[in-house]
């Protein structure tokens, strides 16, 4: 392809990750596969400069379990430090990022910390573009997971747009591919992506337990006490008039996974 690029992916081993690492090879980019399995590490910088050497375009995926606020912002804050400082030192043209859509008004928790992961990538001295995707189809059985008890399932009332993560990398690769934007201009409104249509998520677990055989019971309620609860409730977190809606459905997701 005329447009070839080294492109290094941040994660590239996570369920985002995995997928971005595919669709660059399908369109003849070459990958850079940056993990801690790899032996890179973006929150200390080990192995960092080595890894992004002759690289054009960061894809940052990068996530942690921690849903704490202070371990997840200290993550994020430090992982787009290291990330900019590396890639300004090797010659990095660009670096493109994944959020969530809908978290402007996040209170707490890992909603906040993302908002704080946004504000340091822009705030660096290298171009960025960030895609603000909905949650992930791959995301509701683990997320509702943590409910189970038995055969009950409790899950908290939440107005969602599951999107499938493959769709979510094919956008992340089109910015990847697109022209990097003055550095210091990089700013919300962000570029967003959704399913094709809005979920609860209680509807959505009693979608993935039929399609893996389990007979449940969903319980849907709503959790006093829970950062961002009216957020997620009120439906801060589907499409708005901006967003690109791409499929699969979640239903037409878990046919194909079968």
């Amino acid at each position: 392809m005329s447009n070839r690029r080294t492109v290094a992916v941040v994660g590239a081993t996570g369920r985002l990750g995995e997928h971005v690492v595919r669709v660059l090879a399908e369109r003849g980019h070459e990958v850079v596969a940056i993990s801690r399995s790899a032996g890179v590490d973006i929150v200390t910088g080990e192995g960092l400069d080595e890894a992004l050497t002759g690289v054009g375009v960061v894809i940052d995926t990068s996530g942690t379990p921690s849903a704490d606020e202070t371990v997840a912002t200290e993550f994020f804050t430090a992982a787009a430090a290291n990330l900019h400082a590396a890639g300004a030192r090797t010659g990095v043209e660009l670096i493109v990022s994944v959020s969530i859509l809908g978290i402007d008004a996040s209170t707490g928790g890992y909603y906040r910390a993302k908002v704080a992961h946004e504000k340091a990538l822009t705030a660096g001295p290298l171009p960025v573009r960030i895609l603000r995707a909905a949650q992930f189809h791959e995301f509701v059985e683990p997320l509702v997971s943590w409910g189970r008890q038995g055969d009950t399932v409790y899950v908290p009332l939440m107005r969602t747009q599951l999107v499938a993560a493959a769709v979510v990398a094919e956008a992340l690769v089109d910015l990847a591919e697109g022209p990097a934007p003055e550095p210091g201009t990089t700013a919300a409104p962000f570029p967003e992506i959704a399913g094709p249509r809005e979920e609860n998520l209680a509807k959505a677990a009693e979608l993935v337990y039929a399609a893996r055989g389990e007979e449940v019971t969903v319980v849907e309620a709503s959790e006093e006490g829970t950062p961002d609860r009216e957020l997620l409730e009120n439906g801060a977190f589907v499409a708005g008039p901006a967003t690109t809606l791409a499929g699969p459905t979640l239903e037409d997701w878990l046919a194909a996974q079968a």
